[in-house]
């Protein structure tokens, strides 16, 4: 995987794909803050003493303070008309680069149809939305990216390339079809009901008749198997290519804005909690906004039973699991944008509102730090919680920080 966000980089075959090795050492953590009015604008004249920190439920006394405003100069947009037109023009100096802009597309993890949705909501924000002063790039988590350019044209072409990838899709003609959420029930955390119903659900697929429960139970617990290998996988990646992506932004001219485009992947080992940690860390210090959006708009979670073997019980488990799935699908996601001053759009079809609220982003960004010097670092989770002296007012922060070894 490489990715070069070079300004207007030179065409050229790369070298050999590399993932740095990023160690954090800190002794402070730094926790963006966006806070917000009952209208639901950013506000950005409040001082030190108007915010409490809490690590892990005890206050904490905030070593440093400061407020950045976000709002850049209003351009014109760059038109598809304006980027074609071949007629001669005096030349012009490009205007001084305000904010470098990389749209993540998760096409590990996007359906086609999802994908195609999002695909065609990013192309028309960039015709109407894309100012002059503004350096764009377009990723995707399978390791292909635009570079950062002015040339719409580029652009719209590295988004007509992207294609939805099936290396981390579930197959539905899987033996039982376990999602990661059931299969940690099962393996992890010994929950029976889980496991019966995988169960349940091998006898039919499989077509065994009663008395071969064991059989059912080898299947159910090789597709657990599978299942968790290829979420922990697909969790991991995502985590080591968006931190790829925040620590090369982090030498990017102007505000730095990274925007998500993914339904968002799910994992609950140690492992992918230190990692999560890290890229937050990563992204305070390199002044990164992560903004995100879930491209499947309005969507069930529902399953049929004819899509489990007719089995009407186990079609009502699976729903659960992967109402719960969701659910925590969305957590993961709105921990990557609160813990960066971002946003997180999301449970809405109306894509390209939310994709061009995510560009404008919020006004406001407060930077809070505070030591950990006395904190153990024993790799213990540390939840965050910041509350408001102005009751009135609402707040988006990163919930917590791992202590590293």
């Amino acid at each position: 995987m490489t990715l070069s966000l070079c300004v207007e980089a030179q065409q050229g075959q790369p070298a050999a794909p590399t993932i740095p090795e990023i160690i954090v050492k800190v002794n402070e953590v730094i926790v963006p803050v966006v806070v917000r009015n009952a209208q639901g604008e950013s506000v950005g004249t409040l001082t030190k003493e108007d915010f409490q920190v809490f690590d892990d439920g005890k206050l904490q006394t905030p070593t440093g303070f400061s407020v950045i405003d976000r709002a850049g100069e209003t351009n014109s947009a760059v038109s598809a008309a304006s980027a074609n037109d071949s007629s001669p023009v005096a030349p012009q100096s490009p205007p001084e680069v305000q904010r470098s802009v990389v749209f993540v597309f998760d096409d590990l993890n996007l359906s086609s149809s999802e994908l195609t949705l999002a695909k065609q909501a990013v192309r028309k924000l960039f015709e109407t939305s894309l100012p002059a002063s503004d350096m764009v790039a377009v990723a995707a988590t399978s390791g292909s990216n635009s570079g950062l350019t002015r040339d719409l044209a580029k652009l719209q072409q590295a988004i007509r390339n992207l294609k939805a990838q099936t290396t981390y899709h579930s197959n539905s003609l899987d033996c039982p079809n376990i999602d990661y959420y059931q299969a940690d029930l099962i393996l992890n955390r010994g929950d029976n009901a889980a496991s019966a119903a995988a169960i349940s659900d091998a006898m039919i697929c499989a077509g065994l008749p009663s008395g071969r429960e064991a059989a059912a139970a080898k299947l159910a617990q090789q597709a657990a198997h599978r299942a968790v290998d290829t979420g922990e996988q697909d969790f991991r990646g995502n985590l080591e290519f968006l931190r790829l992506v925040i620590n090369t932004m982090g030498e990017l001219p102007g505000q730095r804005i990274l925007i998500l485009i993914s339904p968002g992947s799910l994992t609950f080992s140690e492992e992918a909690m230190k990692l999560k940690s890290q890229l937050l860390e990563i992204a305070s210090k390199a002044n990164v906004t992560i903004n995100a959006i879930d491209a499947r708009g309005v969507y069930t979670t529902d399953l049929e039973a004819s899509n489990a073997g007719g089995n009407p019980g186990a079609a009502a488990n699976k729903t659960i699991y992967r109402e719960k799935s969701a659910s925590l699908k969305r957590s993961v996601m709105t921990e990557l944008t609160n813990g960066t001053g971002g946003t997180y759009f999301h449970n809405s079809n109306a894509l390209g509102s939310g994709l061009d609220s995510l560009f404008s982003g919020p006004k406001y960004l407060y930077l809070l730090t505070f030591s950990i010097d006395k904190v153990q670092p024993n790799g213990t989770y540390h939840s965050l919680k910041i509350k408001m002296k102005p009751k009135k007012l609402t707040v988006e922060a990163r919930s917590g920080y791992v202590a590293g070894r």
